[in-house]
This record gives structure tokens, sequence and C-alpha cells, in this order.
């Protein structure tokens, strides 16, 4: 494999990268080329704020190709274009060989939730002691465990477990539930029955996958799928449609029952105890890297 790199101005990214698509390149990557400098420009906004810009004022645009001589010609050929004006060529490297998926698979190692509730992917073995475990591998539906606030809602989901006992979390909705996980961890602590929703038709059939393979019985579909009241409502999402779904979400909130909020940072807890306020009150109830989860009884 050989790598052809090209720097950009953004307004011929797009075009390159066409280009690249016709001359049969393998891939194609865009990355800032200013990037870990003074120069360097965030490129995504947070829900709620002005739009960014569409992309960086300058870009490394990679193309890879299975030769040597293929990249090269693809060089030659894009000098030639008129769109080509203010690229440059980089130049052609080969690009070492690699065990991808062992690459891949290093990157994920067992998750700790509690002492004894971990999240493994399947090429591991339980670490020892690991009483409870969900067997989950990376893939296209947000959640495998590595982020704050699906940790954040497993520790939680693990304490009121315990706590609860043999009445387990009760009849709990997982709405926008991704790959399923805070699911699948509400089953393993006794949640039953359980419905998944999300507005993605990729993420429910991962949570159905995820559940099979977890050996877990729920309900996963789109939101609509959602009806009546649970003991347990959880929502890890971002705190710009955790606002808007507020009456929604409080209405399918049982009396009594736990609301478990996630995707929050420290600066919007104020702002999403406004947006709950006429249904519940919100409270944090844990933090981890700039994040919060929030939650409330109805």
């Amino acid at each position: 494999m050989f790598e052809l790199k090209l720097l950009c101005p953004e307004e011929r990214v797009e075009v390159v990268s066409e280009a690249f698509d016709a001359l049969d390149a393998l891939s194609v990557s865009v990355e800032d080329a200013d990037a870990q400098t003074d120069a360097e420009r965030a490129l995504f906004g947070e829900p709620g704020m002005p739009a960014p810009r569409p992309g960086w004022e300058r870009s490394r645009v990679t193309a890879l190709f299975a030769t040597q001589p293929a990249a090269e010609e693809a060089a030659r050929l894009l000098a030639l274009q008129d769109f080509f004006d203010g690229c440059e060529i980089l130049g052609v490297t080969a690009v070492p060989e690699q065990d991808w998926v062992r690459l891949t698979q290093s990157q994920f190692e067992p998750v700790p939730i509690t002492g004894d509730f971990w999240i493994v992917p399947s090429w591991h073995e339980p670490p020892p002691g690991a009483i409870r475990t969900i067997r989950l591998d990376p893939g296209l539906a947000f959640g495998t465990g590595t982020h704050p606030t699906t940790r954040m809602c497993l520790r939680w989901i693990a304490r009121q477990g315990a706590q609860a006992g043999a009445a387990g979390l009760g009849r709990t909705l997982d709405y926008g539930c991704g790959s399923g996980i805070l699911a699948i961890g509400a089953a393993r602590f006794g949640a039953a029955p359980i419905d998944a929703v999300d507005i993605d038709p990729a993420a429910v059939q991962a949570t159905q996958d995820n559940a099979r393979a977890n050996g877990v019985e729920l309900h996963a579909g789109l939101p609509e799928q959602a009806q009546g009241r649970y003991q347990t409502v959880l929502a890890n999402i971002l705190a710009t449609p955790l606002k808007v779904l507020a009456p929604l979400l409080c209405a399918h909130l049982a009396p009594g029952g736990h609301l478990v909020l996630a995707g929050i940072l420290e600066r919007q807890a104020e702002e999403l105890q406004e947006a709950y306020a006429p249904f519940v009150r919100l409270a944090v109830a844990d933090s981890e890297d700039g994040w919060i989860l929030m939650v409330a009884q109805g």
C-alpha cells in the first residue's frame, strides 16, 4: 500500500477528493494541516452554538493506493488539472504492513465500571473478579463504555441495582439506545421488561445484535415503541436534545421512578434543571472529565 499526500486550501478539498475517487483510490482522508499548532481551528461546534466553518483553512488530504505506480500516476494527473491550483503534492510513501484487526483490538481493553462489573470485548477473557459483564465490540452505534457519560450511567445502574436488590430496576426505557449498552447493563441488574429506542435504524439493529450476544431479552425499536410509564428512564444523548425531550421523557416516568440523564457538560447543569423544573427536580449525581450525570425521581 502507498499513500499520496497533498496540501489543499479549503475550497479545493471536495474536488480533489472526488478526483481521487475517479482515480480508484482505495480510501481518502482529510485532516487539519495546522493541527497542534497555533493556527489550529476547531471544525465541529456544539449543539445550539453558531455553525462552524465547513472545512479547515488548510487540509492534508491522503489517498491510499494499492501500488506505488498508481499513486505516482494519480499525482501526475492531478498536477495537470486546473482545479489543482493552490494545492501542493507532499509525496508518496509506503504504508507499513500491519495486522489491522489485531491493532484495532489492542486499542479496546476491558473497561471497569465497578470492581465486579466490566465491559469486555469479545476477544478478551473477563478479568478475575468480574461477576457481571457486558460483551461489546466497537461498532457503528455510540456506546462502548469508553466515554465518561456511558460509564457514569452504568455506575448509576450498578449502584441502584444493588440497592434495589431482588426488586431490580423495574420496567426500563433506554431512550437513544445507540449500541444498547445501557439497556443491557440494566438487564444485568434485574431490569424487566426493557424497551430500547433510537431514531437511527442502525442503532436499533446494533442493540438487537448486542442484546442477543449477551443473552439479554429486550425490545428494540424506533421511539414510538416507547409506551406508558417506566420505573427507570435512561437517556444518554446531549444537552440540547435532552432539553427538547423533557416533556416526553418525564411523561414516561412512573411516580417514584428514576430519570437518569447524561451527555451533559458541567456548565450545562443549570439550563437542564430549568428545562425539567416543570416536571421534576434534577440534581447532579456524578461527574467525570467535565461531564455530569443528572438524576431525578418522579
